[in-house]
Order: C-alpha cells, then sequence, then structure tokens
C-alpha cells in the first residue's frame, strides 16, 4: 500500500511540473511576442512625431504656435 501510495505521488507530482513547465513555456513566448509588437509601435510612433516635429520646423512653425494655430 504504501508502495502504491508513494508511485501515484511522484507520478502526479511529475504531471503537475510537466504541466506547469508547459505552461511557463506558452507564457514567455507569448509575453516576448507582446514586447516585440509594443517595440514596433512605440517605434513607429517615434517615426511618426519626428516626422511630424521636422515638418513643422521646415515650414518655419515652432511647436508652441503649431499648437496655437490649432
Amino acid at each position: 500500500m504504501a508502495l502504491t501510495n508513494l508511485i501515484l505521488t511522484v507520478v502526479g507530482v511529475g504531471a503537475a511540473v510537466m504541466l506547469l513547465r508547459k505552461d511557463v513555456k506558452q507564457s514567455s513566448a507569448v509575453f516576448r511576442r507582446n514586447i516585440r509588437h509594443i517595440k514596433t509601435w512605440l517605434e513607429e510612433e517615434s517615426a511618426a512625431t519626428t516626422s511630424t516635429y521636422s515638418m513643422k520646423k521646415r515650414r518655419g512653425y515652432s511647436c508652441i504656435a503649431a499648437r496655437d494655430m490649432v
């Protein structure tokens, strides 16, 4: 009886560890993918902001004057 309980405990703990490892791997993969998307969005926004600022600067507007005009 004790041997059976030991075997069942080892199998149960082993199954739990395998499931948790798979869950952690999937979560980390999703996290890495989300970080890549956020980094891309930030780069796009930064590029858009820079191009808008340089366009206004070429036209002779200061950033403060352009906001006041709107």
